[in-house]
């Protein structure tokens, strides 16, 4: 090989490593902004979604306060309802009680 075909060889290494990182990083700030989301629908604060900048433990960490945390958003829901939050019943209002007379 001479040093034009090295210097070729370098050089598009270096290019595909480039694009390489470049397209590493669009993936996860694509995957932090779809956590954010996720978490900020389901009542979270976003700011949870940089847990998956935790190498190896940051995404399993967010898919189980996910999966089996209690929403806050639930919580609303059912004080909007009338039920007065985690599934319990609804709370007495005055006069609705039947009294015997």
């Amino acid at each position: 090989m001479d040093q034009n075909s090295q210097a070729a060889a370098a050089g598009l290494i270096a290019t595909l490593g480039l694009v390489y990182v470049v397209v590493i990083v669009a993936i996860v700030v694509f995957t932090v902004w779809v956590y954010w989301r996720i978490f900020t629908k389901a009542g979270y604060n976003g700011a949870l979604s940089l847990l998956n900048l935790i190498p190896g433990v940051g995404p399993l960490i967010c898919v189980i306060v996910l999966a089996f945390g209690r929403w806050p958003i639930e919580d609303q829901l059912a004080m909007l309802q009338g039920h007065g939050g985690y599934g319990g019943p609804p709370p007495s209002t005055p006069g609705s009680s039947v009294m015997p007379t």
